[in-house]
């Protein structure tokens, strides 16, 4: 944290992407590009890849149990189309102003979402990865946990939607920090990140923990607590000195979209406010962290595909050729699909290669 913000500055901040240790490298949802994800199997992959971090993204069950989905409505990576004992629960809400139909976590206890099996999110585009359809059970913020220590890794959580779980009485702070607690993660030094995309209850988690917390940063709007409130602020404001100088009395690193520091293919923002160089040194300057999200092997593939390249060739290329530029910028971390790909570029940068 910086000196401006009346705390100790990070040690991390003192040693990852400061040429002293290498920057960390996070595994997007595990290993993504590869398993279907949020699935201890795409977990376990991204660590034996070399994955420093594992990302679990957070929503509740019914009971308030932690358990790892993108979004808390299950249709798209499990398959509870097929349990006609829930077929009564299929509804719809509006989450954070979008209206979703589907079935949604807040609406089972972990019980019965156990009784669901994952699949891919991206069946067609991930074709390889539909061979573990129906292999893994929804994994809870414990288990993933338990396999980071057993493995000698970190968790970089996502609170998802935290306004609209506060709103039903399902809160994500409190059994977030009790879970870390649990395993001796209660501090600064310790292998934990929380991240959001809001920024109240990366607020109001600051005076209830010393973990290291993330403000990430999207690639157009903003926060959406504060956009459901009529406040102005947006992720355009956030990345100036100014608004770095705000996150830093609250958080204690940046996670910014690549759109924002990528290579010119796949691009950044038209008119983006901050230069990618000066955002990541104005960061840093402030005593943040700055995470790059997300390298996704996906979308390379998707582009290369567009343009002809089925081979995947041009794909994994333009996948290194971002990481490159990422690295070049001295970010402390990078969250990637390919963690492999990310550990290996990283250790032939490192290598004078």
């Amino acid at each position: 944290m910086s000196s401006a913000a009346g705390r100790p500055s990070n040690p991390e901040a003192r040693h990852f992407g400061r040429h002293e240790v290498a920057p960390i490298v996070i595994a997007h949802r595990g290993a993504s590009a590869f398993r279907p994800e949020h699935t201890l199997l795409a977990y376990m992959v991204a660590i034996s890849m070399g994955a420093d971090y594992i990302e679990p993204d957070l929503v509740s069950t019914k009971d308030h149990v932690l358990v790892a989905r993108h979004e808390n409505e299950l249709s798209a990576t499990t398959d509870i189309a097929r349990h006609p004992e829930f077929a009564d629960r299929m509804t719809s809400k509006v989450v954070n102003g979008i209206r979703h139909t589907g079935w949604f976590t807040e609406d089972f206890t972990l019980k019965e979402l156990r009784t669901l099996r994952a699949r891919e999110r991206f069946p067609r585009e991930r074709q390889d990865n539909t061979a573990y359809d129906g292999v893994e059970r929804i994994p809870t913020l414990d288990e993933v946990v338990r396999l980071a220590r057993k493995h000698g890794v970190g968790v970089y959580a996502e609170t998802k939607f935290p306004t609209y779980f506060a709103s039903i009485g399902l809160p994500l702070e409190e059994p977030l920090l009790k879970t870390f607690a649990r395993y001796g993660w209660d501090d600064e030094r310790d292998p934990a990140f929380i991240q959001s995309f809001e920024t109240g209850n990366l607020k109001r988690l600051r005076p209830l923990t010393r973990l290291r917390l993330v403000q990430f940063v999207g690639a157009t709007g903003g926060p959406y607590d504060l956009e459901s409130t009529g406040d102005p602020l947006t992720y355009d404001d956030m990345v100036t000195p100014e608004g770095l100088r705000e996150v830093a009395t609250y958080a204690d690193a940046i996670g910014v979209v690549t759109k924002r520091i990528g290579p010119g293919d796949p691009g950044g923002l038209d008119g983006r406010p901050v230069s990618p160089a000066t955002l990541v040194r104005s960061a840093q300057e402030e005593g943040l962290l700055v995470h790059a999200t997300t390298v996704r092997k996906l979308a390379a593939r998707l582009r290369a595909n567009l343009r002809g390249d089925t081979s995947g060739g041009r794909a994994a290329e333009e996948v290194r050729k971002w990481l490159k530029r990422l690295y070049s910028l001295n970010v402390d971390g990078v969250i990637a699909d390919d963690p492999g790909l990310a550990c290996a570029v990283r250790e032939r940068l490192r290598g004078g290669g």
